[in-house]
């Protein structure tokens, strides 16, 4: 997938994908991470 010159908003689960684990995937396909949070979805 081809990001490049698109912005992403990283959003991550505690017990899933955390969101670290999905901007740096984001960041490898040339997107720029404007935020990135990891929450615990109760």
């Amino acid at each position: 997938m081809d990001l490049k010159n698109k912005r992403v908003i990283a959003l991550g689960e505690r017990d899933g994908i955390q969101g670290d684990a999905i901007a740096k995937i984001a960041k490898s396909a040339g997107a720029d991470v404007i935020l990135e949070v990891t929450h615990c979805f109760v």
